[in-house]
């Protein structure tokens, strides 16, 4: 039987290169999905406080389906169901093709839909969070929409919406986990594969807790420093 130091090397006989591949996918797939969630979120909440009935009732028809539904569940919606009609949609032109849809790419947008959700009902709240008159001021001064949403509204928004969007980000990060059930090597996808071979599952899920652990104080650290950096811009106003 091999070593608890052999199994964690790297090369060969050990699995700690293929952990770490896991834990590279798994942050890329976190980065990618962050930019994404965070475009339609803002987009959802600005269409929930629209005055326009029919924006509003779009808005509330995706936050109630996304934030309903298990995120699991979700994933296996998108990676299937977007097999299936692209697939339709491809045969239309070539019945002899076969579309595989990438894993990454179904996870992406799965956790992507279901983080841009929850987004948008915290920048719904910022957006309330901000004085009208804030809007009225920007006008006054002879600033079209646009520039007031960038230069007035955009700065006290973030300020308010980052408690609630790093949260957010700490939940991605183990969402990830959701998307070895499409066979994307991810940490407990690696992790797995380490444990039935080896017959070490305490270990290598172990390994993988402290990862996820290791991960989310980074992100803790890299969150605080955000959050100076942007008081003292606010200071400096």
């Amino acid at each position: 039987m091999q070593s608890v130091w052999t199994l964690l090397s790297w090369g060969s006989e050990g699995w700690l290169d293929d952990i770490a591949y896991g834990a590279f996918i798994t942050v890329c797939l976190a980065l990618a999905t962050l930019p994404v969630g965070l475009l339609i979120g803002f987009l959802i909440a600005l269409s929930k406080q629209s005055n326009e009935r029919s924006l509003r009732l779009a808005g509330d028809i995706y936050t109630t389906i996304f934030r309903g539904l298990p995120e699991l569940l979700t994933l296996f919606l998108v990676f299937y169901g977007a097999q299936i009609g692209i697939q339709q949609v491809v045969r239309l032109f070539n019945p002899d093709a076969a579309i595989e849809v990438n894993s990454f790419v179904s996870g992406m947008i799965a956790l992507g839909v279901v983080f841009s959700s929850y987004a948008s009902e915290v920048f719904l709240s910022a957006f309330r969070a901000i004085p009208h008159g804030q809007y009225e001021g920007g006008f006054a001064v002879g600033l079209s929409k646009a520039q007031t949403m960038r230069l007035v509204v955009l700065p006290q928004l973030i300020r308010i919406a980052l408690p609630g969007l790093a949260n957010l980000w700490l939940i991605l990060l183990k969402d990830t986990s959701l998307v070895s059930a499409i066979g994307l090597t991810d940490i407990l996808r690696q992790a797995g594969v380490a444990a039935r071979v080896t017959k070490h599952a305490f270990l290598f899920f172990g390994i993988a807790a402290l990862i996820y652990l290791g991960l989310a104080i980074l992100s803790s650290i890299g969150i605080n420093a955000i959050e100076r950096w942007v008081g003292k811009q606010e200071v400096q106003r």
